[in-house]
């Protein structure tokens, strides 16, 4: 994603009121001041290079909703508490709470 002169605006003076028409802009705002050209140049730059620094985040969560969805999470979790519990470990009541309400579920509507 690059990003945009509206983007560095927004993030500069995020309440200003303003109009961008192709590369003209047209400031409205009469309580703040426009920023200079160099300044949303240096503010572009700077959101660009934390967009590019994040990107890992963005891929990952793209693959972990395709690799290892929600449900296979919790369900993975709540077997290893369940597991703790049989075992006699003693664990947090919401967390007991939760564990009964899914054991419920699973009860409820079995496997075929």
């Amino acid at each position: 994603m690059m990003i945009t002169t509206g983007q560095a605006l927004q993030s500069l003076k995020p309440k200003a009121e303003w109009v961008l028409r192709g590369d003209e802009l047209e400031w409205l705002d009469t309580t703040q001041t426009q920023p200079t050209d160099a300044e949303i140049t240096a503010e572009i730059t700077r959101l660009q290079a934390e967009h590019d620094a994040t990107q890992y985040r963005r891929d990952r969560q793209a693959r972990y909703n395709a690799e290892l969805p929600m449900g296979d999470q919790f369900d993975a979790i709540l077997k290893g508490f369940n597991q703790l519990r049989f075992d006699g470990q003693d664990l947090p009541a919401d967390l007991d709470r939760v564990i009964g309400i899914w054991l419920g579920i699973k009860s409820a509507i079995p496997k075929e």
